[in-house]
């Protein structure tokens, strides 16, 4: 008989699952990998180890430990090997991860670059001062239900009307309130921010720095932000 005090063979197996992805990212170097992979990209192992600054079987040998804990999948195309992070769900956790480290890294805010807090991808959707705001003008404007866990009727008329493509059959979350780790606030994600950052891309409103999570908002960007949302960019 179990104790009081003594979960069941269920709390067991979930406790042993959750010490299992805290392992898989308890390194310095994977940290680094998982991080680089927050640009929603697929990337080599020789970039992989590139971004960690390690040799390239040392490399290997993280990446297979994150394929393992399932944190990033591989992808094989001819001779070639591709990593990328296993899903949205694991990006929302990096994600988070960053803003609980933010608070025990001293002066980290005066050594964040300014361009990257203020527009930056995470993982598929926009991040940073940008989207912040852009969200804070979704809720304001009645598109986003309070808590942005959905679009309103109002907001899908408006996404449709803008041609911003939303997949009703996604088994992923249509909408969500993602923690922005620099500004401590929320911005858009789930389906609804993903298929706003292909928008914004597609209409030459942004444009990202190639193996960097750094977006810049163009001219013509700042442009429709300010006409359709009052977001200054």
């Amino acid at each position: 008989m179990l104790k009081p005090s003594q979960p069941a063979g269920d709390d067991y197996a979930l406790e042993d699952a959750i010490a299992a992805v805290a392992t898989a990212m308890a390194d310095a170097s994977r940290v680094k990998m998982l991080c680089a992979l927050m640009d929603g990209r697929a990337w080599t192992a020789t970039e992989l180890g590139a971004v960690a600054d390690i040799a390239s079987s040392t490399a290997s040998a993280h990446l297979a430990r994150l394929v393992k804990g399932h944190l990033i999948t591989c992808l094989s195309q001819g001779r070639h090997r591709y990593y990328r992070l296993a899903g949205q769900d694991i990006a929302a956790l990096i994600e988070s991860m960053m803003g609980v480290s933010w608070k025990r890294v001293d002066g980290m805010q005066t050594r964040t670059p300014l361009r990257l807090r203020h527009a930056r991808t995470c993982y598929d959707h926009l991040a940073g001062e940008v989207a912040v705001s852009l969200y804070d003008a979704l809720i304001a404007g009645g598109w986003l239900e309070a808590d942005g866990a959905a679009l309103t009727t109002n907001g899908v008329a408006h996404f449709r009307h803008l041609g911003i493509a939303l997949n009703p059959t996604s088994r992923r979350k249509a909408c969500c309130a993602c923690l922005d780790w620099s500004e401590r606030r929320f911005h858009l994600g789930g389906d609804a921010g993903a298929a706003l950052l292909l928008h914004c891309e597609h209409k030459g409103w942004l444009a990202r720095t190639p193996g960097f999570r750094e977006v810049t908002i163009t001219a013509s960007g700042r442009l429709a932000l300010k006409n359709l949302f009052n977001v200054d960019a």
